[in-house]
């Protein structure tokens, strides 16, 4: 007969909804299999958000199952609730620990469906830092610690490369305050890296997305002073 312990059945109906598998895959699907959950951890990669906020992010959502997905997250663990301190009077949510290392699993979940990005439909929403997971694959060899702004025609956003601050936003929304680098290109390039097609390096040599600034993450972006930009 299994050794392994048993959960007393008094605390076994407090879940909500749950596969009932001892299996590790069907364990983070409890937690994140539901409609919209991985898409509001992606929102929250980017650092805290007010829930109007997250809403005008997430086309297509309503109001009620963005709350409950929420309270879910928060009761799971992956996400806590905070009050801002005065003016803003507001509350904001934040991934916890566990719910920021989701971020290798929306990272592969990305470049498991950037084939599927063939031609935007007529009903796609569109965010520009939706294009940020991709390149965050191809920054993964950058060794220049730094804060990379990336412009698109679809808008700005900025990406971390080289680690940072525990707790600090991966990437994050519209232009940085101090970037260390700029890098300009277009949607279907960064799609095109997104698929592996083409690298962030070798694109950078074709003039196809063009890298500004003069320090040493710009620079390696570059592939100036041997170094070199993606995987």
């Amino acid at each position: 007969m299994s050794r392994l312990p048993r959960m007393p059945r008094q605390q076994q109906a407090v879940r909500r909804r749950s596969y009932d598998q001892f299996c590790a895959a069907a364990r983070a699907l409890d937690s994140v299999g539901d409609r919209w959950t991985l898409l509001i951890v992606r929102e929250l990669l980017a650092g805290p958000r007010r829930y109007t906020d997250l809403h005008a992010d997430l086309p297509g959502v309503s109001t009620d199952v963005l709350a409950s997905r929420l309270k879910d997250m928060e009761q799971g663990g992956l996400a806590t609730r905070r009050r801002l301190p005065p003016p803003a009077a507001a509350s904001v949510y934040e991934l916890t620990e566990r719910g920021r290392a989701l971020l290798p699993v929306l990272t592969a979940l990305a470049a498991w469906g950037a084939p599927a990005l063939t031609e935007r439909r007529p009903t796609d929403a569109l965010r520009a830092h939706w294009f940020a997971l991709p390149l965050l694959s191809a920054l993964d060899g950058v060794s220049q610690a730094g804060v990379v702004e990336v412009r698109l025609d679809e808008g700005e956003f900025h990406v971390r490369t080289g680690g940072g601050e525990p707790g600090a936003g991966v990437y994050g929304y519209g232009p940085a305050t101090r970037p260390d680098a700029l890098l300009t290109l277009d949607g279907e390039i960064c799609l095109a890296i997104g698929r592996g097609e083409v690298t962030l390096a070798d694109a950078v040599r074709d003039g196809r997305a063009v890298v500004a600034g003069e320090g040493p993450l710009a620079a390696e972006l570059r592939g100036e002073r041997g170094g070199g930009a993606g995987r």
